[in-house]
């Protein structure tokens, strides 16, 4: 029900347009519909373009409504004077996938830039490789908002490294190669 006791629809802003099912499921991934059909191709071309990501060896593992996975070998050159990834590094996989979660409920002529977002660092990020994991938490028509984690992974255990919290802004897009990718930034 809404604030004024008709049932939440569309247009009530306590069940985005995007959303299916009560208003209280936030953040479930079987209640979150993508805007465009072809997310999931559209998440990987502009991921091509992320020219940081590519120059830090990461690539996307997992693309869903709502969800986005990027990995990271570990790499020596990507570490600190104590030899674990840099926080820098940790902090761009974790943003990178929250933008790209975001991406994939919005229209296919937008793209997302993040306007803020909150990163706790919960251990030294050594092992293999690291996973963040960037889920939607609430879709918006212009704030989308977000949540991640950043997991270590070693001999196939995970450990946490990092917690995000992050708020997207819908935008127009502009043209692949344009100033400024139709990707998240």
């Amino acid at each position: 029900m809404s604030a004024a006791g008709g049932p939440a629809g569309p247009t009530d802003p306590a069940r985005p347009a995007n959303r299916s099912g009560p208003a209280g499921d936030a953040g479930h991934p079987a209640t979150l519909r993508p805007a465009d059909p072809d997310f999931a191709a559209r998440v990987r071309a502009s991921f091509a373009g992320q020219r940081l990501m590519e120059t830090f060896g990461a690539r996307l593992v997992r693309v869903e409504p709502g969800e986005v996975d990027v990995e990271l070998p570990f790499r020596d050159d990507l570490t600190q004077q104590h030899g674990y990834l840099h926080a820098g590094a940790v902090a761009a996989i974790a943003d990178t996938a929250c933008g790209y979660a975001a991406i994939t409920l919005i229209a296919a002529d937008a793209t997302v830039l993040s306007v803020e977002f909150k990163l706790n660092l919960l251990a030294p990020a050594r092992g293999d490789r690291l996973i963040a994991r960037g889920r939607v938490l609430r879709p918006g028509r212009t704030l989308t908002v977000c949540t991640g984690e950043v997991v270590a992974v070693t001999a196939g255990r995970e450990t946490p490294v990092a917690a995000i919290l992050a708020t997207m802004i819908a935008l127009p897009a502009r043209p692949e190669g344009a100033a400024g990718e139709a990707g998240p930034r």
